[in-house]
């Protein structure tokens, strides 16, 4: 398409596009060409500069399909009016007069790289079929080396330990475990260890008899019985009491169990699959965790790389995300336009898929065209988070360096502890513990937070 004043030249341009075996649709004005815009989704189109300023047509043309390949046409060319057409949405600025060899060989080049564009989209989603797993979405090394593992070890384990970050799929890997084991028709019962009361932990896991405690008004069965001949999932394990613990590990040695409250004790038959995203034997080290169970949980461990180790997964699980959500909220939309993208893959993913599986989400639910654009990415995508606004930030203790970086976080995500233990990659429980009484976790988002502080601005501890 183009969009040209001048009448002769309009027609020039169309005659020698034509004759290149390129078909032509053209427009004398900014109107004009923004309905026959609307109206063809065409794979180029040239706008004479003098045309689109000061009618917004840029703008407007991004808004409408940010996946657009507009190319401007200047009698009056400079490096900064390209720079600003560029930032409006132009891929590229031409000064005229053009030869009909170079006008040709332009938008060719734009053509060949819209169609290169729809071959690598449709590539992309054969890809994606492919590289797709129980849920997960990956072909790094890391992660089909991870599948590989699962398929390895599914048929035969007893007992599992998933490590990783927050967000790196832990849950779904112990899913595909239970999923390709002999019992995947029984049941995959989850315990998220940070969650329950200390008090409560053993009710939960084992169950308790009438009258075991104050409230306890009939017998109760546990999570261990509940998935009998199943699997049982202990998310989180490392925040579970170390009285609790003592309790698990006659049932994942022994496979029997005592209700609260009952000398009765009951035979289960289980698989065992616990997930943590701590150092566990730092904390063995320390005395919170027992040894005995650490090397029995650790049979076969499984971990799982960051986001940021696996870049090269970031256009799929994109894909993967695009096409799921597109789906759930019923629109069409075809994929992420050039800016976002290069917003994406410069972000560094502390959330991990998790982060990615959100942001998509909310810029699916946001998109008005058939291309995710910057405006429709989450407020801290867009802006940038400063990690640090001082070059000569005062001299602290490391709990409180802590503290004070978890209080940032939380109010970055508007008071939501569950998302800010998520960015942490820590539990809720140890939030809680940090924004109380400022207690340090080995390896915890301070590490990430000297990790991530921007070129410039210096943490000196002493």
């Amino acid at each position: 398409m183009a969009i040209v004043r001048d009448a002769g030249s309009l027609q020039t341009i169309q005659v020698t596009l034509e004759a290149q075996g390129m078909q032509v649709l053209a427009a004398g004005d900014a109107e004009e060409g923004w309905d026959l815009i609307r109206r063809s989704h065409a794979d180029a189109i040239l706008v004479e500069a003098e045309v689109a300023n000061g009618t917004g047509l840029l703008d407007r043309i991004a808004d409408w399909d940010p996946g657009a390949q507009v190319l401007l046409l200047t009698d009056r060319y400079t490096a900064e009016s390209a720079v600003e057409g560029i930032r409006h949405g132009a891929c590229d600025c031409l000064s005229q007069p053009l030869s009909a060899e170079t006008l040709g060989r332009r938008v060719g080049a734009v053509l060949h790289e819209a169609r290169l564009r729809r071959e690598t989209l449709e590539l992309d989603g054969r890809l994606l079929e492919s590289f797709r797993f129980h849920g997960m979405v990956g072909r790094s090394p890391q992660m089909l080396e991870t599948f590989a593992r699962i398929r390895r070890v599914a048929p035969h384990y007893r007992i599992a330990m998933i490590s990783g970050a927050t967000g790196t799929g832990k849950e779904l890997v112990a899913h595909a475990l239970h999923e390709l084991s002999p019992v995947a028709a029984r049941r995959f019962a989850v315990c998220n260890c940070s969650a329950i009361v200390e008090t409560l932990f053993e009710s939960e896991l084992f169950g308790h008899v009438k009258g075991a405690f104050t409230g306890a008004a009939q017998d109760r069965t546990g999570l261990f019985e509940y998935a009998q001949g199943g699997t049982v999932f202990l998310d989180e394990i490392a925040d579970m009491p170390l009285s609790t613990q003592s309790k698990l590990l006659r049932v994942v040695q022994n496979q029997e169990l005592q209700r609260v409250g009952s000398p009765e004790v009951r035979k289960v038959d289980v698989r065992v699959i616990a997930a943590t995203n701590r150092d566990m034997r730092a904390l063995v080290a320390e005395n919170l965790f027992r040894e005995d169970l650490y090397y029995r949980l650790t049979m076969v461990e499984l971990k799982l790389p960051r986001l940021a180790e696996r870049k090269e997964d970031l256009p799929l699980l994109e894909r993967h995300f695009v096409e799921r959500f597109a789906h759930s909220y019923g629109k069409r939309i075809g994929g992420i336009a050039r800016r976002a993208q290069a917003v994406l893959s410069r972000h560094s993913w502390p959330g991990n898929v998790r982060e990615v599986e959100n942001v998509l989400g909310h810029a699916c639910m946001m998109a008005d065209s058939e291309f995710i654009d910057v405006r429709d990415l989450p407020d801290y995508l867009q802006t940038g988070i400063p990690v640090a606004a001082a070059n000569e930030p005062e001299l602290m203790p490391l709990a409180d360096l802590e503290r004070r970086y978890t209080q940032h976080v939380l109010e970055r995500v508007g008071g939501n502890k569950l998302h800010a233990a998520q960015v942490l990659g820590i539990s809720r429980a140890t939030l809680y513990r940090i924004l109380r009484d400022g207690s340090s976790v080995a390896g915890g988002p301070l590490v990430d937070f000297l990790g991530r502080t921007a070129a410039g601005a210096r943490l000196r501890i002493q």
